[in-house]
């Protein structure tokens, strides 16, 4: 590693820390990236300079958007007494593939993973408080595995605590079956999400 030129270690490294890319990953892409024309590069990098340029999160429900607020939340069609809420923008694609589910949506950037440092006032979690005002029905749909099942009863005992007025009016619901154990929302296909959504439960 120490004998690959500077610029090629600083890359790699780059790289390094995106999630799901090891040392030799990243090295093969910095490598790949080398053997492009240098107009490729040049594109490519406009496109990342552009990812935060022109992207912007929605102020109401967090999803990342090209508008403030996001065309999700600025339809008057959709149903405003349901809310669903997700760990990840992915999460909230997913959903809206299924076509099943036609309410607004609360994006937290994450769930509750103690392990990893992550604890309620990193998510968007005052944010949901603030929203439940006129909603029927909240939907978990936080991944299933163990960080999700603790955020969605996190967010259960947090509603539960508040001086929300409404708060005895609103039913909870989990996303049901369909998701097994210790998958991610985000690659399952939409007839999965569909049932899931179907087969949601109170909790």
């Amino acid at each position: 590693m120490q004998k690959l030129p500077k610029a090629v270690r600083q890359l790699v490294e780059k790289f390094e820390r995106l999630p799901g890319i090891g040392p030799r990953s990243a090295q093969r892409l910095v490598f790949y990236l080398l053997h492009n024309p240098t107009t490729e590069i040049e594109d490519f990098a406009d496109k990342l300079l552009a990812l935060k340029r022109e992207t912007v999160m929605c102020s109401i429900c967090h999803n990342i958007v090209e508008t403030d607020p996001c065309s999700i939340c600025s339809d008057q069609n959709r149903d405003s007494s349901l809310l669903c809420v997700v760990e990840e923008p992915l999460d909230l694609l997913a959903l809206e593939r299924s076509e099943k589910y036609h309410g607004l949506y609360h994006v937290l950037h994450g769930c509750i993973a103690p392990l990893n440092n992550i604890g309620p006032d990193q998510l968007y979690l005052r944010d949901l408080l603030k929203r439940l005002s006129g909603v029927k029905e909240l939907i978990l749909a936080t991944n299933p595995t163990m960080e999700g099942e603790a955020t969605a009863l996190y967010i259960k005992q947090m509603i539960a605590n508040s001086n929300l007025k409404n708060k005895d009016e609103i039913l909870i619901s989990r996303i049901g079956h369909g998701l097994p154990i210790g998958a991610d929302i985000e690659y399952a296909d939409g007839v999965t999400l569909a049932r899931a959504l179907e087969g949601r439960r109170e909790i």
